[in-house]
């Protein structure tokens, strides 16, 4: 399961803040078909990670390949149109569309026609906005939102938006998901429907998956493989069971010492 070939390989990446050292030659390889987990504590370096990776921030040093493709100096347009999309702890954009217009503005082929061009068109793309449509009322189903699919996507809870960023890289046909903290401040029950939607994802649309997580619960039941950061660097890496009866782990992450039980 993990000879797969490295969908993203990520090389020697540093990034300094001023005389902080976020990053500090940091690689790691995410499996095409697998979840991967990313942990650490707070400040660690997750997230500008990921902001590096998906284009938002350059690295001072870095290597970073996916499918085979140097996407260093890619904006994250040009990256996301390799396949390759990102969520972020807070969910933004899109307050005043509804859930169903959020969706289908996410569609992979969306495209923006010139007025001559659609109406000599106007059949075929008819038949994709219904095309569209159907598919963002069977998302809306799947993620349990049909209740507010007419609602501004700026009126819903936490939770939920989380779920509509789901729901916009079911979309997306997205290659490559980065998910940052999916379920940071979300009540327990719409905890369990996103972990659902996450299994679906990976397992159902076949969409490789890379979380930051700080809920070990999620990391445990959905991630296959997982990264420890700490102070910028990779501390230790493995299953999640591995990860967790690390002593670094223990020490740094978890901020005890390991117990033994009798």
């Amino acid at each position: 399961m993990y000879d797969a070939q490295p969908l993203l390989s990520v090389s020697g990446v540093s990034k300094s803040f001023g005389g902080l050292q976020a990053l500090d030659d940091v690689s790691l390889h995410i499996k095409q078909g697998l979840v991967t987990g990313l942990i650490g504590p707070n400040g660690s370096g997750k997230s500008t990670l990921f902001e590096i990776i998906s284009g938002f921030q350059k690295a001072d040093t870095s290597r970073i390949e996916f499918k085979g493709v140097a996407i260093d100096t890619m904006a994250p347009y040009q990256i996301g149109g390799l396949g390759l999309l990102r969520t972020f702890q807070l969910s933004e954009g899109g307050e005043r569309l509804t859930v169903l217009e959020n969706l289908l503005s996410a569609a992979a082929d969306l495209n923006e026609h010139r007025l001559v061009g659609s109406i000599i068109r106007f059949r075929s793309v008819l038949a994709q906005e219904r095309t569209n449509l159907a598919k963002a009322k069977d998302v809306v189903n799947l993620l349990g939102l049909t209740p507010v699919q007419n609602e501004y996507a700026g009126n819903l809870s936490g939770g939920q938006r989380k779920l509509l960023d789901i729901g916009r890289v079911f979309m997306s046909g997205a290659t490559l998901c980065l998910l940052d903290e999916p379920t940071a401040g979300v009540n327990p029950t719409l905890v369990n429907t996103i972990l659902d939607a996450l299994k679906h994802m990976n397992r159902e649309r076949e969409i490789t998956v890379f979380v930051v997580e700080h809920n070990m619960r999620v990391i445990t039941e959905i991630c296959d493989y997982v990264y420890v950061l700490d102070a910028g660097a990779v501390i230790a890496e493995g299953t999640p069971d591995q990860v967790q009866q690390d002593d670094r782990v223990l020490e740094i992450y978890l901020g005890r010492n390991r117990r033994t039980t009798h």
